[in-house]
């Protein structure tokens, strides 16, 4: 009897952002997906051979790596992990990259994920200090051996500029996908030039590339759209509509979800060295299994990414 197929597990990251509360909203800590409810997605990832979860301080006000320390703790398995710190940990609190604020913080998440060093830290948005200071700061705490390297999230080209001014971050880790590209302008190419490796988040672009979001029907309870619509508002238009209409016929003839192949899309790009999903549910991992099995050619990658100019 065959082996089952087993998808390009190394290259996909378990997203935590979820687990007690909706990222870093205060408005939401507390809710989100419950402690109980976070194990048996850590569980199912594992499974399937994700060994790399993404959390950051905020998520939930520290709940989320909370769940993933007492996952640890209770299974034994060891991910290698990404945190992060820009944000409010309450309604508020402090926050932003101070160099006093960054070594507080970074104690505080160990603590919470019950480990000595992580794998990777974050700036969770660009610095609102000195570059100079926030970057010091940063290689201080990978000097140290809390972390073992360190990079920058939700930055823009001009922004990503004056980091690597300052320093040379390991990772870029931003919001890419079929709806959101705007990072091939500049962001991915700095990347490429610098060896930067770059990592997806938001590649399902809140559930608008799974199907879920019809035109003229209401939104699905408990989705993004009825959570934290305001930054997929823009894809409110008829041109996107048509556009995930199209995208669902591809879908329908390879045989898989339209998840499935808007992974496969990220995937498929040589200059994407990993993507982070945030599934709600187990059975929604399915869609990583789906699209391990849907290599796409640069042309086919070209001919998806032409459906939303």
């Amino acid at each position: 009897m065959s082996e089952p197929h087993r998808p390009d597990v190394p290259r996909v990251v378990l997203g935590c952002g979820n687990f007690g509360g909706v990222g870093s909203a205060p408005a939401f800590f507390g809710q989100g997906t419950s402690e109980t409810e976070a194990f048996a997605l850590m569980d199912a990832a594992w499974e399937l051979g994700l060994r790399r979860f993404d959390t950051a301080d905020a998520y939930g006000g520290g709940r989320s790596e909370s769940y993933i320390g007492r996952w640890i703790e209770s299974t034994g398995c060891r991910p290698r992990l990404t945190t992060k710190t820009f944000n409010p940990m309450s309604e508020g609190a402090d926050h932003g990259l101070a160099r006093d604020r960054v070594l507080r913080q970074i104690e505080a998440s160990l603590e919470r994920l019950g480990v000595d060093s992580i794998e990777l830290y974050l700036m969770h948005e660009a610095p609102d200090v000195q570059v100079e200071e926030a970057v010091e700061t940063f290689e201080e705490v990978v000097a140290s051996g809390r972390a073992q390297a360190w990079g920058a999230s939700n930055v823009d080209g001009g922004q990503l500029r004056l980091v690597l001014a300052a320093g040379k971050p390991a990772y870029v880790q931003n919001s890419y996908s079929l709806l959101d590209h705007g990072d091939e302008e500049e962001v991915l190419p700095l990347c490429a030039d610098h060896g930067i490796a770059y990592q997806a988040f938001g590649p399902l672009a809140g559930g608008w590339l799974t199907g879920k979001y019809r035109h003229g029907a209401g939104y699905p309870p408990g989705s993004r759209m009825t959570q934290r619509p305001e930054g997929y508002r823009r894809y409110e238009s008829e041109r996107v509509f048509r556009a995930l209409d199209a995208l669902r016929a591809q879908a329908e003839a390879r045989g898989i979800g339209m998840a499935g192949v808007a992974l496969a899309w990220l995937l498929s790009n040589p200059d994407v060295e990993s993507i982070v999903v945030g599934p709600g549910r187990p059975e929604h991992l399915a869609a990583v299994t789906e699209a391990s099995g849907v290599p796409l050619s640069p042309k086919e990658r070209d001919e998806l990414r032409s459906l939303f100019p």
